[in-house]
């Protein structure tokens, strides 16, 4: 709720149309410059239209670290043009025509981790472990036999956290740890996520994108496997501080024989939609989508066999 009268005299006639640039971001940040608003007061008009959006994420608007998602963020790019006093629709098409369907769900987690192929943030966090594998690739050396990821969220429909349990097997002697990649819900302060390990693993060293939402972690074995010995390890992931969560997806690199994914939804927040989907790649529609049952106690669940590659989750819809 904002208490505060938020302009003591009316707003001046709309200004002429200016030219915008072609990047959102940059033509978003001269907008907020031209009215001269700063962003605690830009969020309190956008309040006041009843269109809630975090300070954080009209920094990282502006800046480019991130990019409203359509049709999600329609509602709230309308009324910066509105706030802004900027043509309707000027804003919207600089963001490109983006659906529901093609718009970028973030993986949670890589099944494997290949340099050069997980884009440039996770590239680099990667390389502060130290030097590569001689594969170029972790985890390469175990093989994904089973995943189960447990999603729980709250009442104001964040994700609060992420239980995995991974069922692997050696393919040669040596792997001795695990190394994971999180991407949080757009929003998160991703220097507030915390890892919890319990059997089968621990905590070994932790890169953060500052300013982000991407967390890598190594998760260190108690020994090194000898070949072909089946290893079991769990950990979760705890995160609410992001915003209104779009589901979640894991990204699998290589074929992953089972992969159980379950939500458990607050009772005063259940969906109104939950959907399977299998994506060959993050930008693609989906080759499987289904809806699926949320039972009564606020839990779905989505079962993949031979999962992979690909993306493999559940989209969430809550109004």
């Amino acid at each position: 709720m904002v208490s505060e009268k938020l302009d003591a005299h009316p707003l001046p006639p709309r200004a002429a149309a200016h030219s915008l640039p072609p990047d959102f971001a940059e033509a978003l940040r001269q907008a907020i410059s031209r009215r001269g608003l700063s962003l605690a007061r830009l969020r309190a008009h956008l309040v006041q239209r009843g269109v809630p959006v975090g300070q954080s994420t009209l920094s990282y608007w502006q800046r480019g670290v991130r990019r409203p998602e359509l049709p999600k963020a329609m509602a709230a790019v309308r009324a910066l043009e509105s706030v802004l006093e900027l043509p309707q629709g000027s804003l919207v098409a600089l963001l490109g025509n983006r659906t529901a369907e093609s718009a970028r769900l973030m993986p949670a987690s890589f099944a494997d981790l290949r340099h050069g192929d997980s884009g440039p943030i996770a590239d680099r966090l990667l390389s502060q472990l130290g030097a590569y594998p001689s594969s170029n690739w972790y985890n390469a050396d175990l093989e994904l036999l089973s995943v189960h990821d447990t999603v729980t969220f709250d009442a104001q429909y964040r994700q609060r956290g992420i239980s995995t349990r991974l069922v692997t097997r050696s393919r040669k002697q040596g792997p001795d740890r695990y190394v994971t990649l999180y991407n949080g819900d757009e929003g998160c302060r991703i220097e507030d996520a915390a890892l919890h390990t319990a059997e089968g693993c621990r905590v070994g060293r932790m890169r953060r994108d500052d300013g982000g939402n991407t967390l890598v972690v190594e998760l260190l074995f108690d020994r090194v496997l000898p070949a072909d010995t089946i290893h079991v390890f769990c950990f979760e992931i705890r995160d609410d501080s992001g915003g209104i969560s779009p589901g979640y997806f894991r990204l699998f690199r290589d074929q992953c024989a089972s992969y159980l994914l379950q939500m458990r939804f607050h009772r005063r927040a259940l969906p109104a939609r939950c959907t399977r989907q299998f994506r060959t790649r993050e930008d693609a529609v989906p080759v499987e989508s289904a809806d699926l049952p949320c039972d009564v106690g606020g839990v779905t669940s989505a079962f993949f066999r031979d999962a992979g590659p690909g993306l493999a989750g559940i989209a969430v819809e809550w109004t």
